[in-house]
């Protein structure tokens, strides 16, 4: 294990019934909020009326930022920004997925800061030395595990960047985390949720050190649970076991847990952001066209991984099979769920053009992490093969 320091300060309420025993207390020290949440499914499923229910009896006022999207952008972190300094709200409440939870999180930086987020702590690291607006978070899509970290990826559609920054301050204070309201997130959602996860996961456990740790054992154990649960979900999406099962892993994945004593390699996120900022596309959905073309790019600088890879989360046998032919049966087992969850396998899928892979590949940022470091121009030799 390398050298690190953990510590996690967002508090967790998970389980069935969870909002409605823990919301009024978590809430007690504010008198303004502002209700956060994306394109209105929670009007639909029944968890908008529960949340403002409970909001409006004990007494609060509701300033409402609607509408976040997808991909969320600084437009939309400054709109959100200027709602809660017009309204003087005390507290953000973010009830959504990843999107809601990390615009919500710059939004928080924004509303107490003066100058421009963008570029003093997205644009460069920099140091948050004084308190953003106060986030709590009711969690109803597992994916991106954002409601226990300080993590938010935003994207500058002026300049075409779409990066993220962790922040221990802007971690939320409460995460809200019930099950059953994941239960009406389509089938394609939570399958490109689920890979998202899978993604964090394996981004984390293809780096150094290859020797034995404890980070790669719990990630070994969370694959397999994602991969089982996924399976059972998607065939009853409102199997609660399966669906409470993904969301603790999603929470597990990017609470910072698995990263302690790792390297990290996060190149397939940097290569989908900026596939993101260019096109838009569904965030899981891209991940999981680009993740096996990059293996294959990689795996024999990081052999022994990728042969456990193969063994212990896809059940491989060796059967004679050389390391080489094991790693790659591994990354094939890969691509056949990635096909098996009905995920698109290649970027003219996600409305990619031809002509603008040299510019996003040139535009994507180079991780330290990779097994093998990557050049631009091999990061395009990877976008044309994931082309068609």
């Amino acid at each position: 294990m390398n050298n690190f320091i953990f510590q996690n300060s967002t508090k967790v309420y998970f389980g069935k019934g969870c909002v409605k025993e823990y919301l009024t207390c978590l809430t007690k020290n504010a008198q303004t909020i502002l209700l956060a949440y994306g394109g209105g499914s929670i009007k639909r499923n029944g968890v908008y009326d529960e949340i403002t229910g409970i909001l409006k009896g004990a007494g609060k006022t509701i300033v409402e930022f609607s509408g976040i999207m997808s991909n969320p952008t600084y437009d939309k972190v400054q709109e959100g920004a200027r709602l809660a300094r017009d309204n003087q709200a005390d507290m953000i409440l973010a009830v959504g997925g990843g999107s809601t939870m990390d615009c919500c999180k710059a939004v928080s930086l924004a509303a107490r800061y003066d100058g421009d987020i963008w570029e003093d702590f997205w644009a460069h690291p920099g140091v948050i030395d004084f308190d953003p607006l106060p986030l709590g978070v009711v969690v109803t899509v597992a994916g991106t595990g954002s409601e226990c970290n300080g993590g938010a990826v935003i994207t500058n559609e002026e300049r075409k960047i779409k990066t993220g920054r962790d922040y221990p301050a802007l971690n939320p204070r409460f995460a809200l985390m019930d099950p059953t309201y994941t239960f009406s997130v389509p089938k394609k959602q939570m399958a490109s949720g689920s890979f998202d996860i899978l993604s964090h996961i394996m981004e984390t456990y293809f780096s150094q050190p290859n020797e034995d740790n404890v980070s790669d054992d719990i990630m070994e154990a969370l694959m397999c649970s994602v991969i089982r649960n996924l399976r059972v979900a998607m065939d009853n999406p409102e199997d609660y076991t399966a669906r409470s099962n993904l969301m603790w892993d999603s929470t597990m994945a990017e609470n910072r847990l698995i990263k302690m004593g790792k390297k990290c390699d996060f190149e397939c996120h940097n290569m989908e952001h900026q596939l993101g900022a260019y096109t838009n596309c569904n965030h899981g959905c891209g991940l999981a066209v680009i993740h096996p073309v990059y293996y294959r790019h990689v795996y024999k600088e990081g052999l022994s991984k990728f042969v456990r890879f193969a063994e212990n989360v896809w059940g491989i046998e060796r059967d004679g099979k050389s390391d080489e032919a094991l790693a790659l049966a591994g990354i094939d087992a890969l691509s056949s769920f990635i096909q098996e969850i009905g995920l698109p396998t290649t970027l003219k899928d996600l409305g990619a053009q031809k002509e603008q892979l040299k510019e996003i590949a040139d535009s994507c940022g180079i991780s330290q992490g990779s097994y093998k470091p990557m050049t631009h121009e091999e990061i395009l030799e990877i976008f044309h093969e994931c082309y068609e």
